[in-house]
């Protein structure tokens, strides 16, 4: 399978195994890490396109697990790194939203290259976000949203002067903010944060969409998933009750609500 992407190279094919196939897809001199699975029952036009959350990569357990449920319901997935994350190109301290989102319109262009027609995306956490944000853009290509846990919040917590517990002037951003892990992000991020209004994107999304949201999170309260469900046209909200932010304590009830939800998809 292979398919002439916009900068008109061709993707490079690290590795085939089976259904498997590791891919490197380029976004504008940034290469994403990828990885393209088919469903047992061979060839299928309809896809799932994975992103994974802040600091996380594709290979995480959890994305892992939903893309097998995804598959199950007869879905082909694309996990892929999104900049500055996993084997991708760019430094983290670098990445926006803005950058994610590029990312992500270049994958949504690569499989519709290579004749999926039918283009789902699912998010977790920040990539949750992301994924609700791309498909605002994209109303028109994408067939169905499945957000977990999404972060919703980032952009008012930004122009409030909050990231992930830490404070600063949001009219005086700093050129650092420390987040976790060590990890520092430059105040561009904080800036083009700013500048979204995940409202927008939700408003214009006529599709079906469903969010899950473990009701132990304490990174993303589960109230931001539950307020931003009434916003969208078409909305399934599922909590999970005893289930931690990385849907880690029942991956099989989240695999469950998954593929049950695709399976009735068109």
């Amino acid at each position: 399978m292979m398919a002439i992407t916009q900068n008109g190279s061709e993707p490079e094919m690290a590795y085939t195994e089976g259904n498997r196939q590791a891919i490197r897809i380029d976004d504008d001199g940034i290469s994403l890490s990828a990885v393209l699975e088919k469903p047992k029952n061979g060839e299928s036009k309809k896809i799932v396109i994975l992103l994974h959350g802040f600091t996380s990569a594709k290979d995480r357990p959890h994305n892992i697990q939903a893309a097998e449920a995804m598959r199950e319901a007869g879905y082909a997935t694309l996990r892929f790194d999104l900049y500055g994350h996993g084997e991708s190109g760019g430094e983290f301290r670098k990445h926006t939203l803005y950058k994610w989102i590029s990312n992500t319109m270049a994958v949504i262009d690569f499989v519709r290259s290579i004749g999926y027609t039918k283009v789902y995306l699912s998010g977790h956490s920040q990539g949750g976000l992301v994924a609700a944000l791309a498909a605002g853009m994209e109303a028109d290509r994408i067939r169905g949203l499945i957000l977990r846990a999404p972060a919703f919040m980032i952009p008012q917590g930004a122009r409030e002067g909050s990231l992930l517990g830490q404070a600063f002037d949001p009219n005086h951003i700093p050129e650092e903010v420390p987040v976790i892990k060590g990890l520092t992000l430059e105040g561009n991020y904080i800036r083009v944060a700013q500048t979204i209004h995940v409202e927008d994107a939700a408003d214009r999304y006529m599709g079906p969409v469903l969010i899950l949201h473990g009701e132990e999170d304490d990174t993303v309260p589960p109230d931001v998933s539950r307020q931003m469900a009434q916003r969208y046209n078409d909305c399934t909200l599922v909590a999970v009750f005893g289930e931690t932010h990385h849907f880690d304590r029942k991956p099989e009830a989240m695999k469950d609500i998954i593929r049950e939800w695709l399976r009735v998809r068109v």
